[in-house]
């Protein structure tokens, strides 16, 4: 009997007096493909081969009706074989209406991930989307239930249509787990800490799952749910609230009055749009207006600000604030002048050094009229002030 044509992945058809054909599964198109069908329907006289690592179903009107794990060739006119010889008497006709499928019985090993984003209503951040992605271990443990559940329920014919289809059982495992840890009250911060517990979970669920697939998983690893950037910013944040000793709402209305010192405006500016920005929406505003005064108490000092005075109402400004946030005084040069007395910067409608104390205003030497702070000349008889 005629073998398959080398490299051709497909048996050659007919070659012999009966016009059979050697089916074979051949080594160079097997890598990373976990079942072959055959591209033609079998008939009398045809050959298969089935070497160790392999198995032949036989698949005729929807369903496997036999199948072969055993190496060797397999000759469809041998009426002696017990297992060919129940097949060909299924099989009378002159051509049979059957396919035959080869299936790998080694581990493999893939990917999996979130084809859409699953919706975790948390407490703190309400509806987050969250994505996952990771690796798994698997292989068919059961033919006739793998090829009866893909190829006959389902329509599947080739391998990538199969691992799509493992993919998604493995992701869908998943969200159920994580719906039951959301209903445990499991934050969205802990799930980073809690992906282990997800892996076992997962394989513990498995093979319920996986059984009526025919399909053993064995692993599972490397899993990863990605989280919105917001959310991902507040889990870092997250041992600088245990050291304040605040909730998230605290501590984000804490930062956000940091901000608004920092802002020359005196507004809350980024940090309020942080706060807002973590999927609570409209509806978090209220509660960090109510938490301001409990953050700012547990909020420490920053402690390497670095602030300067406010000549005009004496208050802590940051050193590169162009007006105190407290009263307004611009702290450029046309808002300042020397104290005659001790020579400090001081705003030039100072009646008094906020340093020195002493009085700013002088008399004309001339006329005795009172000379406002930073004139050149008097304003009555125009002396110069020396």
């Amino acid at each position: 009997m005629p073998f398959g044509k080398k490299g051709s992945g497909i048996p050659s058809q007919g070659g012999s007096a009966f016009g059979s054909t050697t089916f074979e599964w051949e080594d160079q198109f097997k890598q990373g493909n976990i079942m072959w069908k055959v591209p033609r329907l079998i008939r009398l006289n045809d050959n298969a081969v089935v070497r160790e690592d392999e198995t032949a179903v036989f698949f005729r009107d929807g369903k496997a009706i036999w199948y072969i794990d055993k190496p060797g060739r397999y000759a469809l006119t041998d009426l002696n074989a017990p297992i060919v010889g129940g097949l060909v008497k299924a099989l009378t006709g002159i051509q049979q209406q059957a396919y035959v499928y080869y299936l790998q019985r080694r581990i493999f090993d893939g990917k999996f991930g979130s084809k859409e984003p699953y919706a975790f209503r948390d407490k703190d951040f309400d509806i987050v989307m969250l994505r996952l992605f990771g690796e798994m271990r698997y292989r068919i443990s059961d033919p006739t239930i793998f090829i009866n559940q893909f190829v006959g329920t389902f329509n599947i014919e080739t391998s990538a249509e199969v691992e799509d289809r493992i993919r998604d059982q493995v992701v869908l495992l998943i969200y159920n787990i994580l719906g039951k840890m959301k209903d445990q009250g499991v934050s969205v911060l802990d799930l980073p800490s809690n992906l282990m517990n997800i892996e076992e979970a997962v394989l513990a669920s498995a093979k319920s799952a996986f059984d009526q697939y025919g399909v053993e998983l064995n692993k599972i690893s490397g899993l990863n749910i990605s989280l919105p950037d917001a959310v991902q910013k507040a889990i870092d944040t997250r041992s600088s609230m245990r050291a304040v000793g605040a909730n998230y709402l605290q501590y984000q209305a804490g930062q956000a009055m940091v901000d608004a010192a920092k802002n020359p405006g005196g507004t809350a500016g980024a940090g309020v749009g942080l706060g807002m920005g973590l999927g609570a929406g409209a509806g978090m505003a209220y509660p960090m207006a109510t938490n301001i005064t409990q953050g700012m108490s547990q909020q420490p000092p920053p402690q390497e600000k670095r602030v300067k005075k406010c000549p005009k109402c004496q208050g802590d400004v940051d050193e590169n604030a162009r007006f105190c946030p407290s009263c307004g005084f611009d702290f450029s040069s046309q808002g300042l002048m020397k104290c005659p007395n001790c020579g400090k910067d001081i705003p030039k409608t100072s009646k008094f050094c906020p340093e020195c104390g002493k009085p700013i205003i002088t008399k004309c030497q001339k006329c005795g009229t009172e000379i406002p702070a930073g004139a050149k000349f008097c304003p009555n008889c125009g002396e110069k002030v020396s």
